[in-house]
């Protein structure tokens, strides 16, 4: 959400705005299609969902507002914004590896296949960003004007 707005107020609030209701959304479907294997309990004994909602919607409201000045950052154009551009594809390759690492064995073939899919993902877009980010630079710098002109030649402006 950060990305597409240019205040960074209204990346801020808007970024904790949806990933609040996200996590209220998240745990009513969870709530109404709960998936809990035989002999598992589903949380804590006096744990219920307004509970759960409360405690991850705030803390989803606190820490959106971090995730949505990062949005806003990455529309910095260049290498000053390159790094806030990597960090979704980053994070998804670091969560799925150690998902992959941990889980995938307990899981079944079809997650660990998903988690691989994830990471060659987020690889090529990493490596994607990294060159649009060298090429936009490389281009701009053969087509500015004082590059094309040469050295102490003087320039004839209107």
């Amino acid at each position: 959400m950060g990305y597409f707005r240019r205040s960074k107020i209204e990346s801020a609030l808007l970024s904790s705005l949806g990933l609040a209701i996200g996590v209220v959304a998240y745990y009513l479907f969870k709530d109404m299609y709960p998936a809990v294997p035989a002999g598992l309990e589903s949380g804590a004994s006096g744990e219920g969902l307004s509970s759960r909602i409360l405690v991850w919607g705030i803390a989803a409201f606190i820490f959106g507002a971090p995730v949505g000045l990062v949005g806003n950052l990455a529309r910095t154009p260049g290498i000053g914004g390159l790094f806030f551009r990597l960090l979704i594809p980053l994070t998804a390759y670091i969560e799925t590896s150690q998902r992959l690492h941990i889980e995938a064995d307990l899981q079944g073939a079809i997650v660990g296949i998903t988690w691989t899919v994830i990471r060659v993902t987020a690889c090529v877009v990493g490596v994607s960003l990294v060159g649009h980010t060298v090429w936009s630079w490389w281009r701009d710098r053969r087509n500015r004007p004082e590059d094309r002109e040469g050295v102490g030649v003087p320039v004839n402006h209107p």
